[in-house]
């Protein structure tokens, strides 16, 4: 892949990616993730550089791996992503197109490239996010999961100025999967690994989907928030993403709501914006 070269005094572009640039620098946590991502940015930048200066420019495979659990942060990392590689001319359009499995694999013979092909059609111009990717794999030789990767590894190739592929899952499938094929690890130079939350950096993204809702918690309902939390973290692998804190969040809010319904409650605006504890109490597994 090739960037298109940009007049050096065209700063508005420039302007737009450290906006963008800004706003994944604003993402809880992911400290690893953003390094690699700035670095990408900045290889980039210098490479347009070195081609106003008719200097040797090394062309970019930014074909990616998201490895780790469900909430945290790779589909939202890879949308910014797109607005990104959009800005710095690396992607025409810099638009995301999530699929699974089911979204490629066919029933039958040739229906399963047919399928991968309209979903490249699709994502031409952008990026190709394919979650749960390993389950391309799983079926053994005779399932057409292969065939969908096949296609894939086709489209990467006709198109190699045009998309960027991002496959995604947990952790250990991914390393499995890209183990189990030597052409696709060879492809995908970039490993991006996305930890769990800790509980403190889980508080602070409850407080972000708060002020974006217009809602806050009083003091006991901040000490019960981070009492679930921190059970959940205990008592469950897996616990530590964002959609923990989005369900007790949502589910909070509608016991709000029951709350502030009974008869002879009179709401004042502090009121509809105020979580209480007890609006929190409660297992995890209760919403």
């Amino acid at each position: 892949m090739y960037i298109a070269a940009r007049p050096s005094d065209d700063q508005a572009a420039r302007r737009n990616a450290k906006e963008i640039i800004n706003e994944l620098n604003a993402l809880i946590g992911l400290k690893g993730v953003k390094k690699l991502i700035e670095e990408i940015y900045a290889f980039v930048e210098i490479q347009k550089c070195r081609q106003i200066e008719r200097l040797a420019v090394e062309p970019l495979s930014l074909h990616m791996i998201f490895k780790g659990n469900p909430g945290t942060g790779k589909t939202t990392v890879a949308r910014i992503l797109g607005k990104l590689f959009k800005e710095v001319g690396v992607l025409p359009k810099g638009h995301l197109v999530e699929v699974e499995r089911a979204d490629m694999v066919g029933e039958f013979i040739g229906h399963t490239a047919q399928k991968t092909r309209e979903q490249i059609k699709k994502a031409l111009g952008g990026i190709l996010f394919i979650d749960e990717a390993y389950s391309l794999a799983r079926g053994g030789e005779k399932d057409f999961g292969k065939e969908a990767i096949d296609a894939l590894v086709k489209g990467m190739e006709d198109h190699r100025d045009n998309l960027i592929l991002i496959l995604a899952g947990y952790q250990d499938e991914m390393d499995w999967f890209v183990e189990s094929n030597p052409g696709l690890r060879s492809r995908f130079p970039v490993h991006l690994s996305f930890p769990d939350y800790s509980s403190l950096e889980l508080l602070d993204i409850a407080d972000l989907m708060l002020k974006k809702k217009q809602y806050e918690l009083s003091s006991g309902a901040r000490e019960e928030l981070r009492f679930v939390i921190e059970k959940e973290q205990k008592c469950h692998e897996n616990s530590g993403n964002a959609r923990l804190v989005r369900n007790l969040i949502e589910r909070a809010m509608r016991r709000q709501a029951v709350r502030l319904l009974k008869p002879g409650n009179k709401m004042t605006r502090d009121d509809l914006m105020l979580l209480k504890r007890e609006d929190l109490i409660g297992e995890a597994n209760d919403i």
